[in-house]
Formats: C-alpha cells, sequence, structure tokens
C-alpha cells in the first residue's frame, strides 16, 4: 500500500524523494496544490482522503498551526476512521500542542508518532537525518523499519513531547553554532583571509562541526536558497524560549542570535537559509 505524505516543502520533498528513491509508493497531499503538481506523485483532494487511501501518513509541516488545521479542517485527518492508521509527524512542533495531537489521535482510534528530523535538505535525500520519536512503544516498533529508510539515527523517548523538546534543545546548537561560524567568516574576510581558505581551517580547527560542513560551500558561493530557512529557525528558537521560561531556566546563548535570525526575516529575507545570516555580519 502506498503511503500518504502531507506537507512538501524543501524537506518534505527530499524526504518523499528519498523514500521512493528506497521503493516505495507515495501519495501526497499539499494546501497549494499547484506547487506539487509537477513532482508526479498522486495527489489527494484532502487529508481525509489520503488516509482513507494509506495506512501510513507522514506530515512535514512548518509548525503546529499547520498540524492542528490538518487535523481539524474540513475533510482533515480527525474526519476520517483512523482505526488502523498512523500518523508520522516530521514537524518541529510546540512541545505543548504536540500534546493534543497524542490525544486527539488516540481518541479518535490511530496512532500518533512524534517523529521531528533533526538535518535538512542534503542529508534527508541520501537517508542520513537524525530522528527523536515519542508515543507508544508498539508505535515506534511496528514504524521503526520506515523510519530507518530516511534516517541513519533514530532516538527513542518514549513520553509524549520528549521529541520535541530535544528538537529544540538540538536547535539551540544549531542557530548558535550558524551565528558565531558566519560572524567568523565576516572577521575572515575583514582580515583579508581568502573564505574558502579560512573555512578550510576552520574545519579542521575550532569550528569543526556537522554545521560548518553542511554550509562551507554555501558560504563560498554565497548561495542562500533555502535547506532550512531564517524562518524556521527563528520560530524554533522562540518556541525553545518558551520552554526555558516554563521551566523557569534562564537561557543566555539563545537570546542573540533569535534576533539575529528575527532581523533576517524583519529585513525581508526569511525564506532564505540560515546560513544567510552571514550577510548580517558581512554588511
Amino acid at each position: 500500500m502506498a503511503i500518504g505524505f502531507i506537507g512538501l516543502g524543501n524537506l518534505g520533498q527530499a524526504i518523499a524523494k528519498r523514500l521512493t528513491d528506497v521503493g516505495e509508493e507515495i501519495k501526497i497531499y499539499n494546501r497549494t496544490r499547484s506547487k506539487v503538481e509537477d513532482l508526479g506523485y498522486k495527489i489527494a483532494n484532502s487529508p481525509k482522503e489520503l488516509v482513507e487511501q494509506c495506512d501510513t501518513v507522514f506530515m512535514c509541516l512548518f509548525e503546529s498551526s499547520a498540524v492542528e488545521n490538518i487535523l481539524q479542517m474540513e475533510d482533515g485527518l480527525l474526519n476520517a476512521d483512523l482505526v488502523g492508521k498512523t500518523i508520522i509527524d516530521l514537524t518541529t512542533n510546540h512541545y505543548e500542542q504536540v500534546l493534543s495531537f497524542h490525544q486527539k489521535i488516540d481518541e479518535a482510534g490511530g496512532e500518533y508518532l512524534e517523529s521531528p528530523i533533526f538535518g535538512s535538505v542534503a542529508p534527508a535525500l541520501q537517508g542520513l537525518v537524525t530522528i527523536t520519536t515519542s508515543g507508544k512503544k508498539e508505535t515506534y516498533e511496528s514504524c521503526k523499519p520506515l523510519l530507518e529508510k530516511i534516517g541513519k539515527e533514530i532516538f527513542y523517548l518514549k513520553e509524549p513531547g520528549q521529541a520535541s523538546k530535544m528538537k529544540l534543545i538540538n536547535n539551540l546548537c544549531l542557530g548558535s553554532f550558524m551565528a558565531t561560524l558566519a560572524e567568523c567568516t565576516a572577521l575572515g574576510e575583514a582580515c583579508d583571509i581568502d573564505k574558502s581558505k579560512l573555512l578550510e581551517i576552520l574545519g579542521v580547527g575550532g569550528g569543526q562541526s556537522l554545521v560548518l560542513k553542511a554550509k562551507t560551500q554555501k558560504l563560498i558561493e554565497e548561495d542562500f536558497s533555502a535547506h532550512f530557512s531564517n524562518n524556521a529557525i527563528y520560530k524554533d528558537l522562540h518556541t525553545l524560549q518558551d520552554l526555558a521560561y516554563s521551566k523557569n531556566q534562564p537561557l543566555y546563548t539563545a537570546a542573540v542570535p533569535k534576533e539575529l535570525f528575527g532581523k533576517m526575516k524583519k529585513d525581508g529575507k526569511g525564506e532564505e537559509d540560515f546560513c544567510s545570516i552571514y550577510q548580517l555580519f558581512k554588511d
């Protein structure tokens, strides 16, 4: 049976392509149909129609409000018979809102696996992303072979909400690293150090990281086409601050990167890749 897929943005398209590359048949639903008509997939007219045709449906959406809409809209997932159906949600959700998704799908007779993705387009195309997942153990075990087709590292955190919290914590590293690397790059150029050589040296020195490895060529070429957008990291760091506030836990290193990415959004560059923050320091 085909696998359903909802949400064909940059990351969603990469994961859907990975699934087809490993032999899975994909049927899709996307809010804006015109954006996906050329992708070659069979397109359902609604989430309800999609889940009626597929026992497993992935969602890969921008934020929790989009997930809520897919569940509650007319002909949404919750208007279908979800008995025997599994929803694997790859969205980076709000740590509180995601709890209601577990509850609503469970009450509707379906299975829900909260499974945010660590990684962007390039590793997703190769099945090399990391996934944290929360939900019922038996649901996780039944879905694990499918998750292994898109992820290299998979971590099970049973308690609902834990996977989403872990993703936000991870993105504190991601956003902070990217801001620091961008500033280092701009400072090196101001010192008349060749950018390619600078990034090569950082890559074997203090800047050595998955972030730099993924963004070196984009920084060299100043290619800011989005793999992971400024809008996305800004949203995640804002949600991370909500999480810290709920725990009465100060976050020192999250504050400045969050506002830098917020500046990119205000400047009309929210849809650019988050490595484009380099422009703030270069300018």
